[in-house]
């Protein structure tokens, strides 16, 4: 994947800045790679590669602005530009829950709406999801925190997901399961 895109981050900065695993240049290379082993194409590894650029609803550091697009577009191409304007724009709180019903992203920068078409609706997710994966896999207690949500969610998501990003995400969801402590049950008094 892309020298010129991996040299650009490096110019942005991202191998100084703290994310979960090391530094954000780690984690987007770890997407990226994650998309290339679940069999997606160049232009979606060139989004989870970057799919940071713009900022995320949670990760509020932006490399660029995302009223200049055309910088990123130049660099990466159109559809993975698209890719992660989608994914940097979506307002998490206002999308993630309902998307399965209704395949639209609410956009956190305009409050516009953009129904996902076919071809974005799996990329999407898959980077949604992936992006979650490598988080978890850096920092296991925040899915152990926040495994009822992420259960809900990514189960709503399944369908709309590539079977090799759902078998992951499924054995992600077992191996929490695993690692839950064994609570006794509640004894009541009589």
């Amino acid at each position: 994947m892309g020298t010129d895109v991996r040299e650009w981050l490096r110019q942005c900065g991202t191998e100084t800045v703290r994310h979960p695993g090391g530094t954000l240049f780690a984690h987007l290379c770890r997407v990226q790679e994650r998309l290339a082993g679940f069999g997606h194409d160049e232009d979606v590894q060139a989004a989870g590669l970057t799919h940071a650029a713009y900022s995320t609803d949670g990760f509020d550091l932006a490399l660029v602005f995302w009223q200049d697009r055309d910088r990123l577009r130049d660099l990466i191409g159109v559809p993975a530009e698209e890719l992660v304007y989608l994914y940097g724009a979506c307002d998490r709180d206002r999308t993630w829950e309902r998307l399965a019903e209704t395949r639209q992203v609410t956009n956190r920068f305009t409050g516009d709406v953009h129904k996902l078409t076919d071809a974005q609706l799996t990329p999407f997710v898959d980077l949604s999801i992936v992006n979650e994966l490598d988080v978890f896999d850096q920092t296991p207690e925040i899915l152990s925190r926040n495994i009822g949500y992420f259960r809900k969610l990514f189960t709503a998501w399944e369908p709309m997901a590539s079977t090799p990003v759902a078998a992951e995400v499924r054995k992600a969801l077992s191996r929490q399961q695993r690692q839950q402590p064994s609570r006794p049950p509640t004894q009541t008094r009589r």
